[in-house]
């Protein structure tokens, strides 16, 4: 097989338009992932950042299946002795939807250099309206 090596002035950036209400949190964020890593383009190559702007509305209609709400928990470590602070999904839906869509999104990019400028690329909108110029819609 041979790689297609695409110069840096010959990748064009799309800005494609999500609705997180049609979808469960997974497979709204496989398909983000897909489209932020370039996968969908026939000049993806995997050492370099390809990818497309994606921009994901009404966050906080992202469905869940089984009792993931109440059952889900987030962990984080303040650096402090018992300083290990848990929520739950439900509470952290309530306030801050955008970023339970933000991690998932995050831990399905591989870990390498380029995970950050790829997820610079990632917009969360809670809500309908936004001032983002949309080239086409992830169906």
């Amino acid at each position: 097989m041979k790689t297609f090596l695409p110069k840096v002035t010959e990748i064009k950036r799309s800005w494609y338009e999500i609705d997180a209400s049609k979808y469960t949190l997974g497979r709204l964020a496989t398909r983000v992932a897909t489209v932020l890593r370039g996968k969908h383009k026939v000049t993806f190559t995997p050492h370099m950042d390809v990818g497309d702007f994606v921009v994901v509305k009404n966050a906080e209609k992202v469905q869940f299946t089984g009792r993931k709400l109440d059952q889900k928990k987030y962990h984080r470590f303040t650096g402090y002795p018992g300083g290990v602070r848990t929520k739950t999904l439900a509470e952290r839906m309530q306030s801050e939807p955008g970023k339970v869509i933000r991690d998932a999104v995050y831990n399905m990019v591989d870990s390498n250099r380029l995970r950050k400028p790829i997820l610079r690329r990632l917009k969360v909108v809670v809500g309908d309206k936004h001032d983002f110029k949309i080239d086409k819609e992830i169906q």
